[in-house]
This record gives structure tokens, sequence and C-alpha cells, in this order.
């Protein structure tokens, strides 16, 4: 078997499909998508398709190191994006020539069902009232794993009255659901290290699953030192790529969960070596996910076949094509906060192609920019 072609297809709200074809007919699907740069990505897909077009698609793990290591710059946001969509429809396509899940070529199953959880209300100019209506609607769908961010943007050393609006947000929360739903807070690295040790000190008595990017992943021992000052589980990785790029979070015992994307991390075979990686140190899975249902569907073969998960992301406030709808001829069902392991071949679907022609658009589709109102410079998003 050889690949012959690569096709990319811009899906809205931000998503971007990588079909791969082969002369015998076999097709795979990716999803090498990079938030508010996919138009950029679509052209590395195509300038990596030189180095793989009339090779064999079986050879998975020989194409990903020929991609990555064949040009002298390697690594980075784009070049890791691209290889992650080729090397999931890689994946793909192996599956569906031997008639199997992907996970089942990784070892098997180590479980029945994988846990989800979702986004509460991502405004953040939501009333409060408005908001825990939101979140009420969510633990009515099934979810008992909710997820929020942390009010932006920050000062450098904010005011009290500042923080007690957000630790007061989250008190509402726990009052509401009560202590059989787990909450976890995104500070998405917005926060300096010496605001985010008194957040996370604010917000301990709500035992939350975890803080996310309590500062920026640039720094390693920042983010170590404001994990020492709190008893709250610290989670990162969306924005580190491949094993090169998580070996210092994971070696400095900086993060108890470890959250590679695997739309940029490098693809399902990444992500599975880091997770073996993180198992060394006692820490567990929970793969980031705020992008399309392709790369749902490969976390599910990954974190079927892991023994260290802990519960998947979905964004279910931006899209009402979370689980494939109208996307895959047959979606993904979530059912009291799980999602049955897929038994399909490949990554378990099936692209509607006809569907996602009503859903495509020109890719041009950029994050937002925010300021700090005070002074009007640069904040993080």
């Amino acid at each position: 078997m050889k690949i012959t072609k690569l096709e990319t297809f811009h899906i809205q709200p931000r998503w971007m499909f990588l079909k791969i074809s082969t002369d015998e007919g076999l097709v795979g699907w990716g999803e090498p998508a990079l938030e508010g740069k996919n138009t950029i990505v679509a052209e590395a897909v195509r300038v990596l398709g030189q180095y793989i077009i009339g090779k064999d698609p079986d050879n998975i793990e020989a194409l990903w190191q020929l991609m990555y290591r064949g040009g002298f710059y390697r690594g980075g946001a784009i070049l890791c994006s691209a290889i992650s969509g080729i090397e999931q429809a890689l994946w793909d396509i192996k599956g569906k020539k031997l008639g199997v899940p992907v996970w089942n070529l990784l070892g098997g199953k180590c479980r029945d069902k994988i846990r989800m959880y979702t986004h509460m209300s991502y405004r953040d100019d939501a009333d409060l009232s408005d908001f825990l209506t939101d979140v009420r609607e969510k633990v009515d769908e099934g979810y008992t794993a909710l997820k929020t961010t942390l009010d932006f943007p920050y000062r450098p050393v904010e005011s009290i009255k500042t923080i007690n609006k957000f630790v007061n947000k989250i008190a509402a929360v726990r009052d509401l659901v009560g202590e059989d739903i787990d909450l976890a807070v995104d500070f998405h690295g917005r926060a300096t290290p010496a605001m985010a040790k008194i957040l996370a000190k604010e917000l301990e008595p709500f035992h939350l699953m975890f803080i996310e990017e309590p500062v920026l992943p640039e720094n390693v021992d920042m983010m170590k030192e404001v994990g020492r000052a709190t008893t709250i589980p610290i989670a990162t990785g969306e924005r580190l790529f491949t094993t090169f790029g998580f070996r210092e979070i994971i070696e400095k015992r900086v993060a108890s969960i470890i959250q590679p994307d695997l739309c940029h991390c490098g693809g399902i075979m990444q992500g599975f070596k880091i997770a073996a990686m993180a198992a060394n140190n006692y820490a567990v899975l929970a793969p980031h996910n705020p992008l399309g249902p392709i790369n749902l569907a490969c976390c599910l073969q990954l974190n079927t076949c892991v023994d260290n998960f802990l519960a998947q992301e979905v964004v279910s406030v931006a899209s009402k094509h979370t689980y494939g709808q109208d996307i895959f001829k047959e979606a993904f069902t979530m059912k009291d906060s799980y999602v049955e392991v897929p038994n399909k071949p490949g990554l378990g679907f099936e692209v509607d192609e006809e569907a996602i022609k009503e859903l495509m658009y020109d890719g041009n589709w950029i994050n937002p920019v925010d300021k700090h109102g005070f002074d009007g410079s640069l904040a993080e998003w």
C-alpha cells in the first residue's frame, strides 16, 4: 500500500481535518489543527506530504521520524501539529486495514468506558446566576466533572476584591453541585507566580481536582514552585510538544496530571510514550482537547489502552458537534459522564463527507487578543 494524497478541510468553528488516501482505497482521517494558525498548519501538511507520498502508511514510527527529523529544524507548535494530524490518520488507516481499533494495536484495553469532563461557561463577564444555570445544565447532561477558567485579565498582584470575586464564584459552584462533582480551574497561564500561590491557597477549601497552567509552562521551575505551595494537584501540558517537551515537567515532578494534546504533541504514539513517562512518576493522564471530534476519537483510543488515565476533556459549550454529531455517520455517545470504549476499526468513526461540506470555511479564525483594562497592556488570553 502507498500513500497517494493528503487533503485538508477547514471546519467550523475552528477545526481542521486531514484525509490521507492510499492506492488501495483505504483512507485515514486526522486533525492537524492549531487554534488560530490552521492555514499555516495546512501549508506545513502540504510540505510534509512531499516526505511521505509514495511511502507505505504501515510504517508509522518511521514516517514520524522522517517528518520530525528529516529537516534541520525540529519541534514547535506548527510542525508538531501538522505531524500530529498526519500520524493520527496513519493509525486510522492501519486499524482499518487490520480490522481492529487502534487501542488494540497499542496493547489492548485497560478499561471499558472513558470518563469525560467539560467546561462550565467560558464567558468571564457572565452574571453569577447565569453561570450557575450553565453549571446545573452540565450536571443535568450527565457530567460528573467540570472545569472553568480563571477570570481575566489579572494584574501581576491583584486586589482582594477581585480575588474574593473569583473565589466566591467557585464557592457558589461547590455549594450548588455538592461533593459528588469534581471541579477544576484552568488558570490559562494568566497569573504570575505570586498571584498563583495566593489564588491556590484561597481555592484549597473547595478540594479541586486540579488547577491547570497556574503559570505559563515556559519556566518549569516557577511552576514547580507554585505546585510546592499548594495541596491542589497541578495539571499542564497543552502547550508542550513531543516527549522532549514533557521530559523536564515529568522528571522534576512539576505536575501530577499530564495533559498532552494529541493535535499538537506529535500524535497518538507520542501521547502513549508521554503517558508511560508520567506513569514512572505516578502522574496521571488527562489529554487536552478543546478541538474537534477527530481529536476526541484519538484521545478515546489512547485513554483506553493506558493504565494511568484520569479524565478526558471536551468543550461542549463550544460546538454542537462535540461528539461528532452531523460530522460522523455515527456519533460517539456520552452517558453519565462516560463514553463506551469504541470498537470499530481504526479511530472508530466514519466521516460524513457530504455533511462536512456544510461546515467548511476558509480557516481564517484568529485567537482573541486581550488587554489589561487598567493600562491597556497586553494580557494573556
